[in-house]
């Protein structure tokens, strides 16, 4: 985005949604031995256009910097991965996907949700950009192109006759900077009779839970249903259902096809239109209040810190997610009120967090220091974390999740 223009229809972009201040990539995780030397910060500052209500960050880094060695791999949650096992059952019903049919993801990560349809019989194929988590699903046995795709990739993929029964493009869509580019490609690599289903949060939740944290570097653009729907309306693919998820706080789950294979939209897709129009999200005011809340919220979670770090308790965190680095640099906490974040992904242990600092052990830290709070930075997997971790109550500890407000459980 050059000039600070909207990525779907070009106005010029004059609105804050809200400003974050400056931080450095959620995902640019420190190893010890760098932990002096300075590191990259850039403007987290979201707008709103004007003209088609698109919620979106400029873009510092080119997505090659950002994905070449990617630290995230979706195979250590557990809610996520039963969500996904969920879906492709569901899929596999629905579409009567037969062993010849074509299963393709965008941005298949470590192939944890392909393996299921690859398990079922059918033909997979993984489109993703991260060279090291591509190359832990072909070690899985998913095929995986490590490649960005675009319009240009999509057009090479359908003249090798790969077109899709099924096409997924799970919370990718806010990575893409080329937002045109990358739907003319969905249309291209899609089978006439294909269904394309595209996962996103959901700005009205982000909005009205006030998650200001899933704003990061990494997620260009935040969606509303009317602005998905128009944007894949502009290239022949219509959005024909949608379903309501509680994955990241709140996601949509829409359907589409081509145009020309005459598909009816749902009671479902028409009720979720007319719930964002009362909602205010083709008008400017929802968006324009919405960085006061997140002061208030910045406000009550330093408050609840000092006052117990006066009280003389120990404060840990439980995550290393990209939403957790937003969070901990706009408020400015470090290890003065963290002492350490612990997370399931053994490729997150013994590094810091970005800009903070904060180091990350595996979760058995938390039972060998036995703290009086622990803070759930992925407070979407609060259930989750939770049980997983209920053994701190043998020694009083509770848990705290900060959004949409300080809670103590």
């Amino acid at each position: 985005m050059k000039g600070r223009v909207c990525r779907l229809c070009e106005a010029t972009l004059r609105v804050t949604f809200c400003d974050l201040g400056t931080t450095p990539l959620s995902n640019a995780f420190v190893k010890p031995s760098h932990a002096h030397q300075a590191e990259a910060i850039y403007p987290l500052h979201a707008f709103v256009c004007d003209r088609c209500f698109l919620v979106q960050l400029e873009d510092f880094q080119t997505p090659e910097n950002i994905f070449r060695d990617y630290a995230y791999f979706s195979s250590y949650s557990d809610t996520w991965l039963e969500h996904c096992r969920i879906y492709a059952q569901t899929m596999c019903t629905a579409l009567h996907l037969k062993r010849e049919s074509l299963v393709m993801e965008v941005a298949s990560n470590d192939g944890y949700l392909l393996r299921h349809f690859q398990n079922a019989g059918m033909t997979v194929l993984g489109i993703e950009p991260a060279q090291n988590v591509a190359a832990v699903a072909e070690e899985k046995g998913v095929p995986t192109m490590k490649e960005f795709f675009n319009e240009t990739l999509a057009s090479r993929l359908a003249a090798e006759g790969k077109r899709a029964d099924l096409l997924i493009a799970n919370n990718v869509l806010a990575h893409v900077p080329d937002l045109n580019h990358f739907v003319a490609g969905l249309r291209v690599v899609l089978k006439p009779e294909g269904v394309l289903t595209i996962e996103f949060p959901h700005v009205l939740r982000l909005i009205r839970e006030n998650q200001f944290d899933t704003i990061y570097h990494e997620h260009l653009c935040y969606f509303s249903f009317g602005v998905v729907v128009r944007l894949l309306a502009s290239h022949g693919l219509l959005v024909h259902d949608v379903e309501e998820l509680p994955t990241h706080g709140g996601s949509l789950r829409v359907y589409a096809s081509r145009i020309e294979a005459g598909r009816t939209p749902t009671a479902t897709f028409h009720a979720l239109l007319a719930i964002e129009k009362h909602a205010g999200l083709d008008a400017l005011e929802i968006y324009k209040s919405f960085g006061e809340k997140v002061q208030q919220t910045k406000g009550a979670l330093l408050e609840f810190l000092i006052e117990a770090k006066r009280a003389g308790k120990r404060i840990v965190g439980y995550g290393a997610p990209a939403k957790a680095n937003t969070l901990l640099n706009y408020c400015g906490i470090r290890t003065d009120f963290l002492d350490y974040t612990v997370d399931r992904s053994p490729h997150k242990h013994g590094l810091l967090l970005p800009g903070t600092r904060i180091p990350i052990f595996p979760p058995t830290k938390i039972l060998e220091t036995r703290p009086d709070y622990v803070l759930v930075l992925p407070w979407n997997l609060k259930d989750e974390i939770c049980e997983q971790m209920s053994s701190i109550r043998a020694w009083g500890g509770k848990f705290v999740v900060p959004i949409p407000e300080v809670a103590v459980i």
